[in-house]
């Protein structure tokens, strides 16, 4: 199972990790602080990915997690490929959009019938959805960041 960065507008789900209001213990602070900035992070590294790439920008919920993955790795690649070609050659003004009209995206086909492993995919998704789960890792983390911060602070 993974864990998603969510700001406060979300449930409160064992797979949502939220951050907290902050003006409470000093724990929670720096608990908020670590989690926005990773947040952030992705989020802002995500979107570069989805601004080059056209199949990273439609909902992917019924793929196989290995399938997502290795389109995510392939994506990461090619960037990678491409800022290391273009290193010396940048000029600043690059376009991102991608040009729908010219380069449409196939439409993926839906066959009507049972699906296979869809009463498991029901079930996995009510466990996301635990709330105990959830506050559970959330205090632990809170607990793990703090207990580090402690023991980056006495080691320095």
């Amino acid at each position: 199972m993974g864990y998603y960065l969510v700001d406060g507008i979300y449930l409160e789900w064992a797979t949502f990790v939220k951050n907290i209001p902050l003006g409470q213990s000093e724990k929670n602070i720096l608990y908020s602080k670590k989690q926005e900035g990773a947040r952030k992070d992705v989020e802002r590294a995500f979107g570069i990915l989805q601004a080059r790439f056209a199949i990273l920008r439609y909902a992917a919920n019924y793929w196989h997690h290995s399938t997502l993955a290795n389109i995510m790795y392939a994506c990461i690649i090619l960037y990678n490929m491409i800022v290391e070609d273009e290193r010396g050659n940048y000029s600043g003004a690059h376009d991102y959009n991608y040009d729908y009209e010219r380069h449409p995206v196939a439409s993926v086909h839906h066959e009507n019938g049972p699906i296979d492993g869809f009463a498991n995919l029901l079930e996995r998704n009510n466990s996301f959805r635990d709330r105990a789960t959830h506050r559970r890792l959330k205090r632990d983390l809170i607990q793990h960041i703090w207990d580090k911060s402690q023991q980056d602070r006495h080691n320095n």
